[in-house]
């Protein structure tokens, strides 16, 4: 199962953390896993390259963790609440015994 925590607090977005594996099929072949690595790498991408907000990134085999330095941006919010939509779709398709996602205020 993926795993997608999101951390908030009062002000807003502070970052998330992504881990695990769907096992909904073989790996390569994984939907699932392809899209959920598409939509939080391309957030990531997108916050460094369209807003000006600092944060630090690390990456490993089935794990992703993306931390602002600052507060959330307008501009970061709207990048990460389209990521979280598209998480959310995928759930609502696939079932929570693939994904989950988890909101952790800070």
């Amino acid at each position: 199962m993926i795993t997608v925590t999101v951390y908030k607090d009062s002000k807003g977005y502070k970052g998330f953390q992504s881990k695990g594996h769907a096992g909904y099929a073989e790996e390569g072949y994984d939907i699932i896993c392809a899209a959920v690595s598409a939509l939080t790498v391309n957030a990531v991408n997108s916050v460094e390259q369209f807003t000006e907000d600092g944060f630090t990134v690390e990456s490993e085999d089935g794990r992703l963790t993306f931390q602002l330095d600052e507060e959330a941006s307008e501009k970061t919010s709207l990048l990460l609440d389209s990521m979280l939509l598209g998480l959310q779709e995928i759930q609502n398709t696939y079932g929570n015994e693939y994904i989950r996602l988890i909101f952790k205020e800070v």
